[in-house]
Formats: structure tokens, sequence, C-alpha cells
């Protein structure tokens, strides 16, 4: 028999409820988001940072340590264009405080006057180190190798740290390599050319700048170059040698009763008797039979 049904326990009076997450107050949140996002920038992560400086931006949008650290991500990350956006939203762009970020992200994307005059206007609280560094790229981008040779000599005296002392070794190696080459390679291989040569090439006007309109006559006037198709090369299967291995039948796919081969081996087959046709062994027991007939019984 079975046994006793267990009683129903009574329900309690105070039934539970789901506990409520209690959100934390905003020093709290921002106090582990920076705590997120320095280890996050030690880590190297600095797609995840720029992410957290977002969540910071959103709880404390005039965060001045979170802007400048965005910034640094975003110029640190060649987005440049966004950097300058973001710039240009605070204030209208005319925030001093930014405006080494701003001239750096302009040189990025190679607006050189623009970039210059952002430079000029930084103030004395701005990195003047950074800008000093800024000058000479400046310089050497726009040909002026003596200056940028000049800002990297007195940069490398100064250098913090081992890392950035190799890098203006670096630059200045490349600006003294232009320098050599306009006071003395140059001339040199001017001096060695034949006095015909050389007066031809003084009495010649400079060369005209990209772009203009003979250059476009120039490029129209010289003749395309065929365009050359690359034949695609043929997958073979493994073990199959081209001109070596039989070629597959090409009516492998079609039904049996289809193939144009079909019914062949029957009709081989019906004749293979080689001591004599049909008709002879039709003849021969026909013979039999009337000789069997002809005897009488004795």
């Amino acid at each position: 028999m079975p046994g006793p049904k267990p009683k129903p326990k009574p329900k309690s009076s105070h039934e539970s409820k789901p506990k409520t997450r209690v959100p934390l107050p905003a020093a709290e949140q921002l106090k582990r988001l920076f705590k997120t996002l320095c280890a996050q920038i030690d880590g190297g992560h600095h797609l995840n940072a720029i992410r957290t400086c977002d969540k910071i931006l959103r709880i404390e949008p005039a965060d001045s340590d979170a802007l400048q650290t965005k910034l640094f991500l975003l110029l640190t990350t060649d987005q440049p264009a966004v950097a300058l956006s973001l710039i240009e939203s605070l204030s209208g762009g005319s925030d001093l405080r930014y405006s080494l970020e701003q001239a750096y992200a302009l040189y990025c994307l190679h607006k050189k006057e623009e970039a210059s005059t952002a430079l000029s206007r930084t103030t004395e609280g701005v990195d003047q180190r950074g800008v000093r560094h800024l000058e000479a790229q400046l310089n050497y981008r726009d040909g002026a190798y003596q200056a940028a040779f000049d800002i990297y000599n007195e940069l490398l005296d100064s250098a913090p740290t081992a890392e950035e002392h190799a890098d203006i070794l670096t630059n200045i190696q490349a600006s003294s390599a232009h320098l050599d080459f306009i006071n003395t390679t140059f001339l040199h291989s001017l001096d060695a050319l034949p006095t015909s040569i050389s007066t031809q090439l003084e009495d010649l006007p400079p060369p005209a700048a990209p772009g203009t309109s003979s250059a476009a006559t120039v490029a129209s006037a010289a003749p395309e170059a065929p365009v050359v198709k690359k034949e695609k090369k043929v997958r073979l299967p493994p073990g199959v040698v081209l001109g070596v291995t039989p070629l597959p039948d090409p009516e492998r796919w079609l039904k049996k009763s289809e193939r144009s081969t079909f019914g062949q081996k029957r009709r081989k087959g019906g004749g293979g008797a080689t001591q004599g046709s049909a008709a002879d062994v039709v003849e021969s027991k026909a013979g039999s039979s009337s000789k069997t007939k002809g005897k009488k019984r004795k």
C-alpha cells in the first residue's frame, strides 16, 4: 500500500521579496571607474580605456582629467579627427587648455597652417616640452631642417627618459641627413657635372608644381599599358597528373539506361559460339532424330 502523503507545509505570512540593488553614489562610482581606467592604460587596453572615459564623462561631463585622458587615448590610437571634434565641442574649440592636443590633431591631419596657429595660442600651463616637439616636427615637414635640428639638439640635453632620448636621436639623424644633402652632397654633384649641363640647369626655369595642366597633358599623352589578365590556376585533385591520368567519363552523371554504352555488352555476348552457328546445331539435332525414327525395333 502506498504510504501516507506528506502534509503540505503552511505558507509563512512573511514572503521573501527580491532584493533591490541600491545604486552606488556618484563619488564611489567615479572612484571605481578611475581605478579601472588606470589598470586599462597600464595594460595597454586603450580602446577599453576610451569606453571607461565615456562612462566617467556621463557621470561628470566636466571632469578635466577624464577629458584630458580621452584626448590622449584618441591621439594614441590614431583617431585625430575624433579628438578634434571633441575639442571643438568644448566651448567651440576656444578652450586653451587643449590647444596642444588640437595642434597635434591638426598636424596629423596634414593641416600645417591651422596647426601652427593652434600651437601659437598655447598658454603657460600647457606642456612646453610637447610644444617644442611639435614645433620641430612642423619645421621638419615644412623643409626647415636647420630649425628642426636646433630644436632637437636643445631637447636632447634634457630628455627625461631613455625612450624619448632615442626618439630625439633618430630625428636628429634624419634632419642632419637632409642638411648634409642640401649643403654638401647636392653641391658636389653639381660641381661634378660638365660645364655645358650645369649652365643649362642654371638657365632653366624652376620645375612646375605637381597637378598643373602640363603634367595633366603629359599624363594624357602617355599610352596606356595593356592590361594583362592573369590566368587562373586549375586545381587538380591529389594523384592526378595533367596529360597522363585518363579523363573521367563525361556521361558519369547520367543514368545507366541513358548512357550511349547501355546494352552493348548484351549484344556482344550473343555471338560467343565458336563451334558453329545455331542453325547448324538445329540441323544436327533434326538429323539425329530422323535416324532414330528410321530404325525398326526387333
